[in-house]
């Protein structure tokens, strides 16, 4: 996976924009850990960028592909890659456009260590093109006046590798290809807002670098890395804790809605810092780690099996293409009221949660921390 600017990329841009002091508060943050969804979105990102620039990899030929595990399967691609590649042919009917895919693109000296990468970057006629892939799930994206497309653009136009795009181009359309929200969004804008843009960023970015950098609570807090810490949304947190239901009009009430995926997005970020640093051995003082319930399991299904028909119930009852499992089996042997057999069974855990440290369960003790504590005192 590309690496990101510290200060400000294109997924940040709007954040830092409307909120200068969070760059600070995020580089305070331990580093999010990756996710299902996220190496998903690589793949996808990868397929797509080795179809465009490989003349071997035709659109079917990445089925099959992997990243972190995830596997590009038929289902994936009809759904989302398929899609996304489709659109380009909306975008360029007569294969006309020249263009450039994941390219790395920087401010140079203008922003010193700002960069991105963006998907793809291309030019049609007189009109130059940026274009992003979104594969994410049930939030849609705008594309008009989009900070990250606007960033990629700027960036664009300052890195020697992609300057052609722009030169003597009157206009930049900006694109969103976003498959299972909105499909294909597109914007038309002019390198004078582009320019405009630019010289915002640029004053966000410098604003960030003093101590008092200002902080602002709104809708791009919303992917904030930084909120667990941010004394804005702490402090939203303990109003939001003292309000009184009972009197609240109807007004107030919408209003408040508004704000609920804010907090319970403060809440989930929270719970997920505080794992991550119970999980490294940092101590906190009212948590623990805890193993998750258990999911009860055959130690050996032949012996389970054995065991179960011992009980006078027939191999119909307890099986169907292979040996129900504990709980199913439970539910059957009640019916002829009998016991499952415990001692074919075992419990087994999918892993730690987060529990409050008077929680009855044993606090999971984080061996590899231990060994690193003692290697030190040897």
């Amino acid at each position: 996976m590309a690496a990101h600017s510290k200060i400000v990329g294109g997924s940040t841009a709007k954040r830092v924009i409307a909120c200068p002091g969070s760059v600070a508060l995020c580089a305070a943050m331990p580093p999010k850990s990756s996710s299902p969804y996220a190496d998903e979105g690589t793949l996808l990102h990868n397929a797509i960028a080795s179809i465009l620039t490989s003349e071997n990899a035709g659109p079917t030929n990445v089925i099959g592909m992997t990243y972190e595990g995830v596997v590009l399967t038929q289902e994936l691609y009809d759904e989302k890659l398929l899609p996304a590649y489709q659109a380009l042919d909306i975008v360029d009917p007569n294969g006309m456009m020249e263009f450039e895919v994941e390219a790395e693109v920087s401010f140079g000296k203008y922003l010193p260590g700002v960069f991105g990468f963006a998907d793809v970057v291309g030019r049609i006629s007189n009109k130059a093109i940026v274009a992003d892939w979104k594969f994410g799930d049930g939030v849609g994206v705008s594309v008009e006046e989009n900070e990250q497309l606007m960033f990629y653009a700027a960036a664009a136009m300052r890195t020697k590798e992609t300057a052609w795009v722009f030169d003597g181009a009157t206009e930049i359309e900006l694109m969103i290809i976003q498959p299972t929200v909105g499909g294909l969004k597109r914007w038309t804008t002019t390198p004078q807002r582009i320019k405009a843009f630019e010289k915002d960023l640029k004053a966000a970015v410098k604003a960030s670098a003093k101590p008092d950098a200002k902080l602002v609570v709104g809708e791009h807090c919303r992917w904030c890395a930084a909120k667990p810490i941010c004394p804005k949304m702490t402090g939203a947190v303990d109003r939001a804790l003292k309000l009184q239901i009972e009197g609240l009009d109807v007004t107030h009430i919408n209003a408040y809605l508004k704000n609920a995926e804010l907090l319970e997005g403060w809440i989930s970020d929270l719970r997920a810092v505080a794992f991550q640093m119970l999980e490294k051995g940092v101590k906190l003082p009212d948590w623990k780690l805890v193993q998750k319930r258990g999911t009860r399991k055959w130690t050996d299904e032949s012996q389970a099996k054995a065991a179960l028909l011992a009980l006078g119930v027939t191999e119909s009852d307890v099986t169907k293409t292979e040996l129900l499992s504990p709980a199913q089996a439970e539910k059957v042997l009640k019916k002829h009221k009998l016991a499952l057999p415990e001692e074919v069974i075992t419990s087994v855990s999918s892993g730690t949660t987060l529990a409050p440290r008077d929680d009855p369960r044993l606090e999971v003790l984080q061996l590899g921390q231990q060994l690193a504590g003692l290697s030190k005192i040897l």
